[in-house]
Parts: structure tokens; sequence; C-alpha cells
């Protein structure tokens, strides 16, 4: 079967999948507090904004001051195509990144880029201060300083409603605790690939929050401070990044090159697999029927974590089936003879 099928449209559309990880928009595009719109307060919050960026690409903080860098933060305008302010509140300068030369500086660099697919979180926040204790819910005014955090570290966040069932597990307790099994029983109908508790407390006015990280079967955990709630929500937001992009940064020039078979195809999936494998530079190989074959550079684990975030099963060695020898056309008037090639077999299999 040709690839046709997977581009037909006229009567098929899109569809919603099992995979709960979002695409960010404005993934190069950073907002940073000013004071004023004079040159030097820019220029501060240019090399501010560059920080950020890059933090948000690698998951690594100290990856900014880099050597390989060092052109970069001398004249950041190389790789901005963009600026402007934003009235906020706050007021903050905005600027916009061009995505394929900041890419290109980057990876020039040696660093390693977490793309724009990323998993979806939902945010359990309980705040205790001197006013009681409350869980921060969506719509919230207190959940606006959350979504500027998430925005600010390029993680897709998501708040629980704050319905009464919720406000039930809404416990310290179960915000504290290794087991996720009542916070995650409530989570369930968001659909989101991760769950962050956030146990946050207000001491002689500073901050204060433990937070844990429970991504498919993997844990994190964490404590950090701040001097108020979005110092707070952007220092845990940060934490989170850098615990996750390693599972999904790929570095150029350094993951192994390998095969990659996904079966159980059809227009839709194909659509969400090729968000999912952007980081990896996948190059279609063949299509055979509802199987697919892309080559892909990084390494297994990598693979397997960004593949989970679709709700994707890895196939287990003992269903691979036997490559067999591929007949190869025979030219006109003679018989046909069996090639000795076989195809290539793909070292990672996966399946819908």
């Amino acid at each position: 079967m040709g690839l046709s099928r997977y581009f037909f449209v006229g009567c098929l559309s899109l569809v919603s999948l099992a995979s709960h990880a979002e695409t960010l928009n404005g993934l190069y595009q950073v907002l940073e507090p000013v004071s004023s719109q004079s040159p030097d307060e820019r220029d501060q919050a240019t090399q501010r904004a560059l920080q950020t960026l890059v933090t948000r690409l690698t998951g690594d903080a100290k990856a900014a001051q880099g050597p390989g860098l060092a052109a970069v933060r001398k004249d950041p305008q190389q790789i901005i195509s963009q600026y402007g302010y934003d009235a906020g509140p706050p007021e903050s300068l905005q600027v916009d990144f061009d995505p394929a030369s900041t890419d290109r500086a980057l990876r020039d660099a040696g660093l390693a880029l977490w793309g724009s697919n990323r998993p979806s979180i939902l945010g359990w926040w309980l705040s205790d201060s001197t006013e009681g204790s409350s869980l921060v819910a969506d719509g919230q005014a207190a959940a606006e300083p959350l979504r500027r955090a998430a925005q600010h570290r390029g993680l897709p966040l998501r708040l629980p409603l704050g319905d009464l069932d919720e406000q039930i597990v809404a416990t310290a307790p179960n915000f504290e605790s290794a087991d996720p099994a009542p916070l995650r029983s409530a989570s369930q109908r968001y659909g989101t690939d991760a769950l962050l508790a956030v146990h946050a407390r207000e001491e002689v006015g500073q901050w204060q929050a433990k937070w844990r990280l429970w991504l498919g079967d993997e844990t994190e955990q964490g404590t950090v401070q701040g001097a108020d709630t979005a110092a707070l929500a952007d220092a845990v937001l940060l934490a989170v990044s850098e615990r996750l992009a390693p599972r999904f940064a790929v570095k150029a020039g350094v993951s192994s090159e390998q095969l990659l078979e996904v079966q159980g195809m059809s227009l839709e999936r194909y659509a969400a697999l090729g968000h999912l494998l952007e980081p990896f530079g996948a190059k279609l190989q063949r299509v055979d029927g509802n199987r697919i074959v892309y080559q892909v550079n990084g390494s297994a684990d990598q693979l397997r974590t960004q593949l989970s975030l679709a709700k994707l099963q890895e196939v287990p060695a003992g269903e691979v089936p036997v490559s067999q020898p591929v007949q190869l056309p025979a030219a006109e008037g003679s018989q046909a003879v069996p090639a000795l090639a076989v195809e290539p077999t793909p070292q990672l299999r996966f399946r819908w």
C-alpha cells in the first residue's frame, strides 16, 4: 500500500488521540518584566530573555553562559526577529526569537534541544498562608501567577476545577505523600500526561514549597523558595523543566541513528506521530499497510519516553517477526530470482 493513503483528504478529518502531549505555541517568545523603556533596561531585559529562552529549550539553567554562546550573548539581535512592549501587568519587554537561527546557534554550541511537543501537566497547588489553606483552581485570580510561570518556563500546565470532590482530596498529607493514588484518581478526568503536586507555605514573609511530579511510573521531587507566590511558582516550574528536559532533549550528532517501526497507523495517527518525532529528525523509510518505518536520530530511552506520551506500547522482542528475503522483479524475458538482501530490521517497534 502506498503512502498516499495517509494523505487522503476530503472525507477524513483529524481527531483527538489518546495522547495529551501538547505542541506549545509561543515557545520562542519571551516576556521579561521591565521598570521602564529605557535603552539600558531594554538591553538588560534582552539578556534575561536570552537566558530564559535557552533554559526553556535545553532545561539547563547554566547553558546560556557557556562558551559556545559567547557570540550570541554579545549580540542577541542575530537570533531575534522582533521585540516590543507588553502592557501587562506587569509591563514587559516581549522578545520574539527566530526559531531556525536560534536552534542552529544552540546546536552549533553543542547543546541538546527539547522540542515544542511536551507532556501536559495537571498542577495541584495547595497554599498555606496566614489566611488558611486553599487549593488553587482554574479560573481563580490565584491561578494567574502559575499560568505566567508555566508560559515562562515552556510547560503546558492545566489546573483542576476545584469542585467539592477535589477539595476533599486536596490535603497536605496527600500532597506530600509518595503515593499519588488519591490525586491520580481525582485527575483521571483531565487526561494529562503528568501529575504535579505542590504544597506551598508562607513563613515570616517567605514562601517555600515541596513538590512532587509523576510521569508514568517515574517520579521527581524537590523543595524551592520564593519571595512571593509568583517567584515561587516560577521556581517550581523551572525545577520541573530541569528534571523533564533530559528525558526528551536531543543533541545533534550524538544520539544513535536507528529504525523505528510503528504499527496500527491511520491518518490521524500519522499526524500525531509526526509531531512526536520532530525532535528526532525523523525520515520516512517505508509504509506497509498499517505499519510505518522511520529513520530517527535519538537514544532508545528518549524515544520510549517520547512515544509514551501518545500511549504507544513497545512490541515485545518475542513478537517481532523474522525478516524475509525480498524477491527482486525479474528482467523482461527472464525468471525472477530471490534477492539475498533482507530489509533492514527496525531496532525499536511500537504499536498503538
